[in-house]
């Protein structure tokens, strides 16, 4: 993420730094599930057995994800 988000709480983000970290988390959990999933190929790991490995991670992500579009949501609707 960048500097500006980091240090910069999320009821004080701009929209564009929302949208910033919306797509910085976005790519980070797809680049997460791809190089996890070829890994494990290349592993000869059975595909549910990664993805079990995956998911306390992805639920993570996708709770701050959640939050931070639900923010966006707020900051573009007036609120």
């Amino acid at each position: 993420m960048t500097e500006t988000t980091q240090s910069n709480p999320i009821e004080q983000a701009t929209p564009e730094e929302l949208a910033a970290a919306i797509a910085e988390l976005q790519e980070y959990r797809d680049r997460l599930v791809n190089e996890t999933m070829t890994a494990a190929k290349k592993a000869k790991v059975m595909k549910t057995q990664a993805q079990g490995s995956l998911d306390p991670t992805l639920s993570k992500i996708d709770a701050m994800l959640s939050e931070l579009h639900k923010r966006q949501a707020a900051l573009t609707s007036g609120n």
